[in-house]
């Protein structure tokens, strides 16, 4: 596990958890407690978190692994090529997904100069 993450990943979640909705803020006060705990090795930006769930209280969420926050990934001719999710279980983020329906995965930093440019704050996911 690394101290802190890595900026990639921090601005991914700041992003997706952007929104003022009750269960982004909370998440949003659980990212200075996450650690890495592995990386997809495919190239694709997926990341699994570790937290030490004592240091800070679970999000408002239902029981099980959910989807808390999405966004769909555009190319620059608007074609719909993949996505970035954040999941959590039981109230605390588990891991941030990059999804890719192209023959190559979409890396992170891929992802975060697609988000930035379409202006993305974060959308809810099936939190309730």
């Amino acid at each position: 596990m690394t101290p802190e993450l890595p900026s990639d990943v921090a601005d991914a979640l700041g992003l997706l958890l952007g929104t003022g909705d009750a269960t982004h803020q909370a998440l949003r006060r659980q990212v200075p407690h996450l650690r890495i705990s592995a990386r997809c090795t495919c190239g694709c930006g997926t990341t699994y978190f570790d937290l030490d769930a004592d240091s800070v209280p679970a999000a408002p969420s239902p029981a099980g692994t959910v989807v808390v926050a999405q966004a769909q990934l555009f190319d620059a001719e608007e074609d719909w090529i993949g996505e970035v999710l954040a999941f959590a279980r039981n109230g605390y983020l588990t891991w941030l997904e990059v999804c890719s329906i192209t023959d190559s995965p979409l890396t992170l930093t891929e992802a975060l100069r697609m988000l930035r440019s379409s202006g993305v704050s974060g959308t809810s996911g099936d939190h309730g």
